[in-house]
């Protein structure tokens, strides 16, 4: 998606609402990193459902991972009298998150933390889920296993399990095998045509969300590669892209709707000032095992291959 592209949208209120001039409208504020990622959209979705219930209105900012917009976003909600803000994953703009935390503006963050900052989060456990990812690759055999991570706080966590559990296996991590990039189908794709162009090329990826996972699935096609039979793939966010590809993709399911409840509770209760403490919601992931991952197979001693 182009800035130009870039979509403010706006949740209408009913026809029976009073205008601005005769009523004020609750309303929060939720900028997403971007469109094109339907897990972000759908985390959107239920913000907005949970606040309606609340009677609170929802307006929407993307910035297409585009520092400047971010810039620009936050100041236009904040100068359209938001009531509070919410930070979708992927807001890398500490200098701007402090100056809005700074300001008073009741503000809570989802799918991050920033441990530096008295912010309230909702999140899922991103070491936790990197750590069973891999685990469960380690159980069918894979030890050459490759990791597509975003520029984001929580891929970084991903990898800190990821690492644990080739520890805790007794494999050296391999720095070569974490390739980092931008969270798109572009990118996963070109990454996974350089990887699996290596003569020891990995037999499984874990890619940190689903649009990294479906590239993946490309540029195996590209090099003839059969996935799962010659490699396996595990995604993230278990997005309705995870049941579009042929196999069907194994993904980490993060639980949307009690993510966006507790998201909308904590900050209205930040905006009715109820509470002065930080507070750190962490949600438990959970894999959801579709057919894109299988033991590695290996050449026996005869020539034919076998799975182990």
């Amino acid at each position: 998606m182009t800035r130009k592209k870039a979509k403010v949208v706006f949740d209408e209120l009913s026809s029976k609402t009073p205008p601005l001039s005769v009523q004020k409208i609750k309303t929060i504020g939720i900028l997403i990193p971007n469109m094109d990622n339907p897990f972000f959209v759908e985390i959107a979705r239920n913000i907005q459902h949970s606040g309606h219930e609340l009677g609170y209105r929802v307006v929407m900012c993307s910035t297409d991972n585009d520092s400047i917009m971010e810039i620009e976003y936050s100041s236009l909600l904040k100068n359209n009298s938001i009531d509070g803000l919410i930070l979708a994953g992927g807001f890398e703009n500490d200098t701007i998150l402090k100056e809005i935390v700074d300001e008073g503006l009741p503000i809570v963050l989802i799918c991050q933390d920033i441990p530096s900052l008295l912010v309230d989060s909702v999140s899922v456990d991103d070491f936790l889920s990197g750590y069973q990812v891999t685990n469960h690759l380690l159980s069918i055999g894979h030890e050459k296993i490759a990791v597509f991570a975003e520029k984001t706080r929580s891929s970084k966590e991903r990898i800190r399990g990821y690492r644990k559990a080739l520890q805790d296996a007794g494999l050296e991590f391999n720095e070569s095998l974490v390739l980092v990039s931008d969270s798109t189908v572009k990118s996963g794709k070109q990454l996974a045509k350089q990887i699996l162009g290596l003569i020891k090329r990995p037999t499984a990826i874990f890619a940190c969300n689903d649009l990294l996972a479906v590239g993946i699935f490309q540029g195996a096609r590209e090099r003839g590669i059969k996935v799962p039979d010659d490699l396996s793939i595990v995604g993230f966010d278990n997005t309705l892209l995870a049941t579009s590809v042929d196999p069907p993709l194994t993904s980490v399911k993060q639980p949307i709707e009690k993510m966006g409840r507790e998201v909308i509770n904590l900050l209205i209760r930040r905006i009715e000032g109820k509470d002065e403490s930080k507070r750190r919601i962490i949600l438990f992931p959970e894999i959801i095992f579709r057919s894109s991952t299988k033991p590695p197979i290996t050449k026996s001693s005869e020539g034919t291959k076998k799975y182990i």
